[in-house]
């Protein structure tokens, strides 16, 4: 009999994560979803009947609680993903420091919080992935986008070097640059600009095709993008 595997989604909302979830969910996976905000998560929870755990992933305490919680109800994870970010936007002359150390510590720490947590779970069982989401601005500068893109970069060089120093001991690290907005359920509404969107349904099966790779083929970074955006 083969054993239910566990997700764990950190930084859980309405779009991509309400994405995976689903999907998770209906592969028959136990499903445990992570926000600082678990209100929000309600009707999710009704659907899935995923397991909602309050969590600020840039505070450690927090992610170690976290993986206790869902280590008590479901076991060790065998799928993290973390999709939580700091979305601060300012010219560079007018930063404040605070805000900026603030959108870095979600999205560069969290991550290596909850990545640190989730490999030593990983480790002790011998294998597991682990999903960490990027954006145009994991591989692009933009103007008014130096806090995003700093804590992005940092993001991506944390699942470079795990992937390379993780893999041989199974665990696959993946790093999913999102190069384009994603729809919801206002712009899809628009069917003349559907082309512009990442379907997050899309991307919810893209990130399950990369957990079931086969240890010959994993892939560490993969980009998805409307076929109509520029590269």
């Amino acid at each position: 009999m083969s054993r239910t595997e566990t997700a764990l989604i950190v930084g859980a909302g309405k779009g991509l994560s309400a994405s995976l979830a689903r999907l998770l969910a209906a592969e028959g996976m136990q499903v445990a979803l992570a926000a600082r905000d678990i209100s929000k998560l309600a009707d999710l929870v009704d659907e899935t009947g995923a397991l909602p755990v309050k969590c600020d992933a840039s505070r450690q305490e927090d992610v170690e609680a976290l993986f206790e919680r869902v280590e008590h109800a479901f076991g060790a994870p065998d799928l993290v993903v973390y999709n939580a970010s700091g979305r601060y936007r300012a010219a560079i002359e007018d930063i404040e420091a605070e805000k900026l150390e603030d959108a870095i510590r979600v999205t560069a720490f969290g991550g290596f919080h909850v990545a640190q947590a989730a490999v030593v779970r990983m480790l002790a069982r011998g294998s597991g992935s682990i999903l960490l989401t990027g954006a145009t601005a994991s591989v692009k500068g933009l103007p008014g986008s130096t806090a995003f893109a700093m804590g992005k970069f940092a993001l991506r060089g944390l699942a470079q070097c795990m992937a390379r120093e993780l893999a041989p001991k199974n665990i696959h690290v993946a790093h999913f640059v999102l190069d384009g907005g994603i729809a919801s359920s206002r712009v899809q509404s628009d069917d003349s600009k559907e082309d512009k969107w990442l379907d997050p349904d899309a991307i919810a099966r893209e990130y399950l095709h990369v957990h079931r790779q086969h240890r010959s083929a994993w892939t560490w970074e993969v980009e998805l993008r409307p076929w109509v955006e520029r590269f």
